[in-house]
């Protein structure tokens, strides 16, 4: 048996990865992730040993080409992972919220992400469970590690996770999308326009583009950096010191705002920025401006908070259980107790507000305003715990994809398109008529090789002169 130990690790590049080659007979087995987890394996069986030998010299051959380089097993440091510590005591309400279903994740959770047809969570063990909006597991995906958080940016859904990845979510599989730097710990994310914003500890906010190249840094003020939101104008970056905007291209700051104490959790409408802080408020800012807006006072420190469509309710998540609803002006409408834990990431929906709490939970509060007065007087629905179904779909990251012969096997106006060497990168561009072929197209590195086709379903023009794929990928044999 002979095994072959490599990694990769380079400040700057988002690379911070082993790669493990092991030939035991006829039988080679592959193991590979971030350095200092146990990875994912993969085991193949050949048919003599000759091929199992030149199976994985190639393996080798191609990671050594990558930059990886041989290393001993446990010099280099793991990455630093930041996991968010918090305390939750009892609500201080004297009313629970109408909770009307109660999904348990099993780990403690921060990621959600909820839209017309799912719901989504993700926890610290790296399960991701999408729901249907009466309770009911759909199905789970099983990444690397621990998630950090869901964000949705269009039609696509990504996580990111403690592993320094960022796995879109969109199709049947997850593909690595965006590898963050070794050096930073992360804290929040979002994505833009197939832009990657990343918020970290020491307060920098790191903007990586589409091809998963770092485009531009800022260090704030302050740090613990817990907020970074995006759109056209600005990215809005929360940390000790307060929120600041810079412009998307380049970085140029153009607003600071000091908040009321430590910024723990941000959300967005179309022309203003919120900023939940550990001084027992939610901070309204205006975008053009920066100018404090409206303030939303809470009895602890802001976990959490949101709005239902263009801003006309704020709500909030405290460190005590508890989950307020102000009107827009900044008038609290009321404060019950969540009935298990306090909420780390909230979403409104459809009259419905849905809940991350501190024990792992995915909590739907039906926050009509009949619920909510009838739970005022004591009144509140059975609450069903949601269970996992046995013979529920389970997915994990994919570094391969089905094949089809031909594009007439392909679904119907698939768009076949070809992987291309580009100096030190393999970019990936467009074969089929109609489409500039000049444009790269945002696509899973993992399955990249110089001169492969690949058929996709849909293609999206982005604002940044590129392409997104939407739907499946299949291999062109």
């Amino acid at each position: 048996m002979s095994t072959t130990y490599l990694e990769l690790s380079q400040e700057g590049e988002g690379a911070h990865k082993f790669y493990e080659v092991t030939v035991d007979g006829l039988v080679v087995t592959v193991r590979y992730g971030r350095i200092g987890a146990a990875g994912q394996t993969q085991t193949t069986t050949f048919a003599t040993a000759a091929k199992a030998q030149a199976a994985a010299a190639k393996k080798v051959g191609e990671k050594a080409r990558k930059g990886y380089a041989p290393a001993v097993q446990g010099q280099r440091a793991p990455r630093a992972v930041t996991r968010r510590q918090v305390t939750s005591a009892p609500s201080t309400a004297r009313a629970v919220a109408p909770v009307l279903w109660r999904f348990r994740t099993g780990s403690s959770a921060f990621g959600i992400h909820v839209d017309d047809e799912r719901c989504w969570v993700g926890n610290q063990a790296g399960d991701v469970f999408t729901l249907d909006h009466t309770g009911d597991v759909l199905a789970r995906y099983n990444l690397p590690d621990g998630v950090k958080c869901l964000v949705a940016d269009d039609f696509w859904i990504y996580a990111g996770c403690d592993d320094g990845k960022v796995y879109d979510l969109s199709s049947k599989l997850p593909f690595a999308a965006y590898d963050i730097a070794a050096d930073i710990d992360i804290f929040w994310l979002d994505i833009h326009e197939g832009v990657l914003n990343v918020s970290d500890q020491d307060g920098r906010l790191t903007v990586i583009d589409h091809e998963d190249e770092h485009q531009w840094a800022r260090r704030s003020q302050g740090s613990s950096a817990w907020m970074v939101r995006a759109d056209d104008r600005a990215v809005y970056h929360g940390h000790s010191k307060g929120v600041t905007a810079y412009a998307p291209d380049g970085g140029r700051e153009l607003w600071h705002t000091p908040t009321t104490g430590s910024v723990l959790f941000g959300w967005q409408e179309a022309d203003s920025v919120y900023a939940g802080t550990g001084r027992h408020v939610v901070q309204r800012l205006s975008k053009a401006t920066g100018a404090v807006e409206a303030t939303y006072a809470c009895d602890g420190a802001v976990y959490s908070c949101a709005t239902s469509p263009s801003g006309r309710f704020v709500f909030a998540g405290d460190s005590a259980s508890s989950v307020y609803c102000f009107d827009q002006d900044g008038t609290r409408l009321w404060k019950l107790g969540t009935g298990g834990g306090s909420a780390l990431s909230m979403q409104y929906h459809e009259n419905r507000l849905y809940l991350v709490t501190t024990d792992g939970s995915l909590v739907c509060v039906d926050a009509s305003e009949a619920a909510i007065s009838a739970a005022h007087q004591g009144t509140v629905p059975a609450v069903r715990d949601v269970k996992l179904a046995a013979a529920l779909p389970t997915y994990a990251p994919a570094t391969a994809v089905d094949a089809v012969a031909s594009v007439a096997q392909a679904p119907a106006g698939s768009i076949v398109v070809e992987c291309v060497q580009d100096g030190g990168r393999v970019r990936v561009h467009v074969v089929s008529e109609g489409y500039d072929p000049s444009w790269n197209v945002q696509f899973p590195r993992a399955i990249r090789e110089p001169g492969a086709r690949y058929v996709v379903e849909t293609l999206h023009a982005a604002s940044g002169g590129f392409y997104r794929v939407r739907g499946d990928i299949r291999r062109l044999l």
